[in-house]
């Protein structure tokens, strides 16, 4: 019995069995191997229960249809991502899928290892406990919002005589709605459903994500910004992550004071040239910013407004005077953003825009340093649409010494986001400044060497 068993185990191990297969796998791809190949007549010790067993299924096997193959196991599902934990699977999900993963890799990590149940209703007592707490804490605020809005109503009927002017009583008036928008804040500030929706990537509509389509996710504000307390954590997120690099590269590269003297942008600005996502003081081709740019324009206060937007070139180099002008490169006034809306493409301008200086392309001549591109986006005043009266008072950026700074005295208006990239003389420079008419694509700029002093021969008697 020894031999046979050896006999058999000798026959099946040089079999070629795929690797992977289950036990019964394994069984029933032996015998359809011993059906083709004959093993089992040409092995004298094989078991006299095994022959019988290959006598039936061949009988039963019929000539016209042959043996399937066993059925393999199916492939690996693609990695979930709101379960992913581990660098290998977030890549593998990026490869396959194309997706990014939800959330932080901890809350991934839990969601893995726990059922899937609803976040507000995890079983653990102490979770429970403090959910109570809070929403003690969210009613009592909530009685709060409600006793300030009757004393905003209170004091809009009282008669500004009574107040002590006009001018009293708006500013009363001002200082109670920022407490009101305090209020609805802190009523949902520790709320942890509030925190996993927004850290999560829950409850935006298409509208509100990004239009970037190149950003990263991790730039796009989710949660419904017509709610103060998402319009906080978008603006605190990026406050404590994005603006830092923003003022660095601004401080870095001059822009204050060269073209304005102080800058405290208060909405966030992206900037794409097609799919292209531009980080803060990147170099772009001159070929890919040949073409109008789009813009988010995230801002973190309720309510639209109306904005302009102008883009100036501080490096014009002037041959004449030996420095350097500014230029504008392209001035929209008139453009209406909000919260919810922060879509701007260039190309296509809502009727209420109007275009006081078209497009120029970004260009730079052989042998001149890199030039600066500077994005405003200044708030009109009162948020208020400029009348046509308005917009003829505004210079039309055409003219070789632009001032962005008599630009917003003559519009009173203030600068709330700024974004800028910078672009040299490249391969494509040239049919990009042929194909807009821009003369001096043939001229080669270089430095002046410094006058050396004259020489002076000095007294030999003052070495003796």
């Amino acid at each position: 019995m020894r031999g046979e068993n050896k006999t058999l185990a000798k026959d099946f191990n040089f079999m070629p069995i795929r690797v992977g297969l289950t036990t019964g796998q394994r069984i029933a791809f032996f015998l359809y191997y011993t059906l083709q190949h004959g093993i089992a007549s040409s092995a004298p010790h094989v078991d006299e229960r095994m022959s019988m067993t290959n006598t039936a299924v061949k009988t039963e096997a019929s000539p016209e249809t042959p043996p399937s193959t066993p059925d393999l196991p199916l492939p690996a599902p693609s990695p979930d991502p709101n379960k992913v934990f581990t660098p290998r699977l977030e890549r593998k999900l990026v490869r396959e899928t194309g997706q990014q993963p939800v959330g932080s890799r901890r809350r991934r990590a839990a969601l893995h290892s726990t059922p899937n149940i609803p976040f507000e209703q995890l079983p653990y007592q102490c979770f429970q406990e403090a959910r109570k707490l809070l929403q003690a804490n969210r009613e009592e605020k909530l009685k709060q919002i409600e006793e300030e809005r009757r004393r905003i109503a209170k004091v809009q009927a009282i008669p500004a005589v009574q107040c002590g002017g006009e001018y009293v009583k708006k500013g009363r008036l001002v200082r109670m709605q920022k407490y009101l928008e305090e209020l609805k804040i802190w009523a949902d500030i520790n709320d942890p459903v509030v925190k996993k929706r927004f850290e999560d990537g829950e409850g935006p509509s298409p509208a509100q994500r990004c239009p970037v389509a190149a950003c990263n996710a991790d730039c796009q504000y989710t949660g419904d910004l017509n709610r103060p307390i998402y319009r906080y954590l978008a603006d605190r997120q990026w406050r404590q992550h994005r603006r830092p690099i923003l003022m660095q590269r601004i401080n870095q590269m001059h822009v204050v004071p060269d073209v304005l003297s102080y800058l405290d942008p208060s909405a966030e600005v992206k900037l794409a040239f097609g799919r292209r996502y531009v980080q803060p003081g990147e170099f772009v081709d001159s070929q890919l910013s040949e073409n109008l740019p789009r813009l988010s324009i995230q801002v973190f206060d309720k309510g639209s407004r109306f904005v302009s937007i102008v883009v100036v070139n501080p490096d014009v180099p002037d041959l004449e005077t030996d420095s350097f002008d500014s230029r504008c490169h392209y001035f929209a006034a008139n453009v209406p953003i909000s919260p919810t809306a922060p879509s701007v493409t260039l190309s296509k301008l809502p009727e209420t825009a109007h275009v006081l200086r078209p497009w120029l392309p970004p260009h730079a001549q052989k042998g001149s340093p890199y030039h600066r591109l500077v994005a405003f986006v200044l708030e009109q005043k009162d948020g208020q649409e400029l009348g046509a009266r308005d917009l003829e008072k505004l210079p039309d950026g055409h003219s070789r010494q632009y001032n962005i700074r008599s630009c917003m005295d003559k519009m009173h208006a203030r600068t709330i986001g700024v974004h800028l990239f910078r672009t040299v003389w490249d391969e494509g420079t040239a049919g990009v400044m042929q194909r807009a008419g821009i003369e001096g694509a043939d001229i080669e700029l270089k430095r002046r060497k410094p006058e050396k002093l004259p020489y002076k021969k000095k007294n030999p008697e003052r070495y003796r």
